[in-house]
């Protein structure tokens, strides 16, 4: 004990009178910052779990406990047996659940104010944004509750409840309570085994390969927007073909691009002419993403070619044309002599 008493004063004061529930929210801030960003934690389903109660109630709870810093008696206490701070407060159902609601309200905000930052919407800024978020209303709410008298501060009564639930369980009234007790206890278990088990080995979705092509913007970042229209004959532009494997399992790929004469015929698109540029034959693991840097450079001449990336899982067939092709994209392209 003296051992624990000493470990504490190594701590900041305000850490060592930090209210336990405020200091489980910095712990789980903690912990799903690391079940995130550590390499041997981030690819488990305990980045999942812990993601998910981060995301969907510390936030809002963090919220709450700065707006409502006192104790608060529930909906069915006396009226006149009832503090004037308590009157002022909410109880812990209505605290819990209005954590769940702030935080499904919170989260999307951060993520619409970070899609107009430079940083957009990925892992490490809202980790930032709402981990950053979660502390400082934690600390408001801290100096909200040390600013009140110690009678009036709101507590979590744990104690109290592991006392009353250690006697309902090991202390029934009746043999009916007892059986109660142990449906409960299978009850829970059963409800973890099958979330732990839907966590762990997920269904496969559905199976398919992202394809598509970018440009470099002046930042150099990847963007889907600035296709080059223009060409001249034997000149090069750059363009990046990319595929993104969600098949589920290790797929070969086929790239195939093209420059074609087309015209219209009715209702249908027949080429005329074409000539093939380049091919591409990446191999990628499921959830893997390929880039690969093509300089288009046209030998044939004519307003409105068709430039067009034929994509084949596997090896292509005989026919080559867009009946045949996985997938297809294309740009409407001018190319003068």
């Amino acid at each position: 004990m003296a051992e624990t008493r000493a470990w504490k004063l190594l701590l900041p004061r305000q850490l060592r009178h930090l209210p336990a529930d405020l200091a489980g929210v910095i712990g789980v801030v903690i912990l799903t910052n690391l079940a995130a960003l550590l390499p041997v934690v981030s690819d488990t389903p305990v980045r999942i779990i812990v993601g998910l109660v981060f995301v969907l109630f510390i936030p809002g709870y963090a919220f709450i406990a700065a707006l409502f810093p006192e104790a608060g008696s529930g909906p069915n206490a006396d009226d006149e047996t009832v503090a004037n701070h308590e009157a002022d407060g909410i109880d812990g159902i209505e605290r819990t659940a209005l954590s769940f609601g702030l935080s499904i309200a919170l989260v999307p905000l951060v993520g619409l104010v970070l899609n107009f930052t430079p940083w957009g919407i990925r892992l490490l800024p809202i980790l930032v944004s709402l981990s950053g978020l979660t502390l400082v209303l934690t600390a408001v709410a801290a100096v909200r509750r040390w600013a009140l008298p110690a009678d009036e501060r709101f507590r979590v009564p744990y104690r109290a409840w592991l006392s009353a639930g250690r006697a309902e369980l090991f202390s029934p009234a009746s043999r009916t309570d007892a059986a109660l007790n142990v449906l409960l206890v299978l009850s829970i278990l059963l409800a973890a085994a099958s979330v732990g088990y839907a966590v762990t080995v997920p269904k496969d979705g559905e199976r398919f390969s992202e394809f598509y092509l970018l440009t470099e913007d002046e930042d150099g970042e990847l963007v889907a927007d600035g296709y080059p229209t223009e060409f001249q004959q034997g000149d090069s532009r750059s363009l990046i073909v990319g595929i993104g494997n969600q098949e589920h399992e290790r797929t070969e790929y086929t790239v195939i691009a093209e420059l074609q004469r087309v015209e219209r015929v009715g209702n249908e698109t027949r080429v005329r002419e074409r000539s093939e540029l380049r091919r591409f034959q990446p191999t990628l693991g499921h959830n893997e993403t390929w880039h690969r840097q093509h300089e288009v450079t046209p030998r044939m001449t004519g307003d409105r070619l068709r430039l067009q990336y034929l994509l084949y899982r596997g090896s292509p067939p005989e026919t080559v044309d867009q009946s045949t092709a996985y997938r297809e994209v294309h740009l409407w392209v001018n190319v003068t002599g």
